[in-house]
């Protein structure tokens, strides 16, 4: 069960990063427009929020991938603490996205579900441990 909760916490830390690329890097392009919804306009208008909110995932990227790091040393109640939290705000972060905005509902799914099954798995795994 850990591992394949500390495997499901590298895909949310995938995603996250793709969302930091996507946000931070590709705003401006067509191709980010397109999968947000913006026309070149607001892209222009809202780059500084997009680059603070991408730069929010990526953290939270971090934070999984240093946990699983730690967990990888040996360093298991820190590196689990660190995965949990990282993969906990994950799923809180999809949760306000689905919450606020409906439509965004596939995005806020695939944002969300990998680090909440990697929550569960985890605390599963650590209860029977």
């Amino acid at each position: 069960m850990l591992i394949a909760g500390l495997v499901l916490a590298a895909i949310g830390a995938l995603v996250h990063v793709s969302i930091f690329v996507l946000e931070s890097v590709l705003w401006r392009s067509e191709r980010a427009r397109r999968i947000f919804g913006t026309t070149a306009e607001e892209a222009g208008v809202t780059a500084a929020l997009a680059l603070n909110q991408g730069f929010y995932n990526l953290f939270l990227a971090v934070e999984v991938v240093a946990g699983i790091v730690l967990v990888a040393a040996g360093a298991c109640t820190i590196g689990y603490t660190a995965v949990l939290i990282g993969t906990g705000s994950m799923v809180a972060a999809g949760t306000v996205l689905i919450v606020s905005d409906r439509s965004k509902a596939r995005p806020a799914l695939v944002q969300a579900v990998p680090p909440l099954l990697s929550v569960v798995l985890i605390v599963i795994g650590l209860l029977a441990s």
